[in-house]
């Protein structure tokens, strides 16, 4: 059993970081630029195999010419899935998981506030825990590839996807 925190970096992928030419409802979902997050994960399990849940809130800029001054998406969701992890040696222990996403995204585009509401994606990632202070502790660097199907005040349905680059702490 563990809980933990994390901060990281978010990189937009595909449509949702292609600077969008258009104005109004067609730039929604677009121009996107990389944001800082936050999240909250917490897991059950044995030493090899187990279940997570974890919270996440990223930021996005937003650099398309359709986004306000102040343009920015918020995402914000939980996630919940398998991880399985391989104690190599004491001082390192790599993990890989992989999720489903519940996630919604507001923003500002051209002035117009725009909100999704919740959908569903998916996750997969990699990282390892790094044992300190006796192994109740430790650090853990994650990857994590994010693609969300969402909807938003447009009526259509538009994907966002991102890597993550987190660091977190964790307390087992």
């Amino acid at each position: 059993m563990y809980a933990g925190v994390r901060v990281g970096t978010a990189i937009p992928t595909g449509d949702f970081s292609a600077n969008a030419t258009a104005t109004g409802n067609a730039a929604y979902l677009r121009g996107a630029s990389p944001g800082l997050g936050y999240g909250l994960d917490a897991g059950v399990g044995s030493p090899l195999f187990g279940l997570y849940a974890s919270y996440d809130y990223i930021e996005f800029g937003c650099n398309s010419h359709a986004c306000a001054t102040s343009g920015k998406y918020e995402l914000k969701g939980y996630a919940a899935g398998v991880r399985a992890s391989v104690p190599l040696v004491p001082l390192l222990r790599p993990w890989a998981k992989a999720g489903i996403t519940y996630n919604e995204l507001n923003g500002n585009v051209a002035g117009t506030a725009v909100s999704t509401g919740k959908g569903i994606g998916y996750e997969i990632g990699a990282g390892a825990d790094i044992p300190i202070l006796m192994g109740f502790f430790s650090l853990s660097p994650q990857v994590r590839r994010v693609r969300q199907r969402l909807s938003p005040n447009d009526g259509s349905k538009r994907d966002a996807g991102y890597y993550t680059f987190d660091i977190g702490f964790r307390v087992r």
